[in-house]
């Protein structure tokens, strides 16, 4: 996806990719991905522990599995974060980064359990395991716009225009 850059440069094009790397918008995301992943590293290592030793021998594994889910997704998140970080900062070329990402494979990692399981387990990783989806979910569209894979989501009718089509109609008659 480019956009032009009207100022200076007018025939100069700018790719969606480097405008967010540089953006305050992808700042807040890192540092929200990357206290996401620090507040589940406290959990997992202290609180979590605890509360999954005093779970059911299935919940137990329910647990493990979705700990595990959960912090194959941050990681996955992370390690893109990181490297859009390193674009931003002239660390990597845009192309270096891409040859890095492929090492990454940003993917789905939905629960593996089901919702009964999942609404079972303690609420904190539950609160955790919704976070890291829906970052995931960001981090992957984003990807998709910056690497030109998303399709661009048409604009939603406009009620008053629809209106004054039937107006028009009508009076026609």
């Amino acid at each position: 996806m480019q956009t032009e850059v009207s100022d200076a440069m007018p025939d100069a094009t700018v790719s969606f990719a480097h405008s967010f790397v540089k953006s305050d918008a992808f700042r807040a995301l890192f540092r929200e991905g990357m206290a996401l992943v620090e507040a589940t590293a406290a959990y997992l290592d202290g609180p979590g522990r605890d509360e999954s030793k005093g779970l059911p021998r299935m919940l137990a594994l329910a647990y493990a599995s979705e700990s595990m889910r959960l912090t194959t997704r941050l990681m996955q998140v992370a390690s893109w974060l990181l490297l859009q970080r390193a674009v931003a900062e002239g660390e990597l070329t845009g192309d270096d980064a891409r040859r890095q990402k492929d090492k990454v494979r940003l993917s789905h990692q939905n629960t593996v359990n089901g919702p009964d399981a999942v609404e079972a387990l303690p609420a904190t990783l539950q609160d955790l395991i919704n976070q890291s989806m829906r970052l995931q979910a960001r981090v992957m569209h984003l990807d998709d716009l910056m690497e030109g894979r998303a399709e661009e989501v048409p604009a939603p009718p406009n009620p008053v225009e629809r209106q004054l089509a039937m107006l028009q109609s009508a009076f026609r008659r």
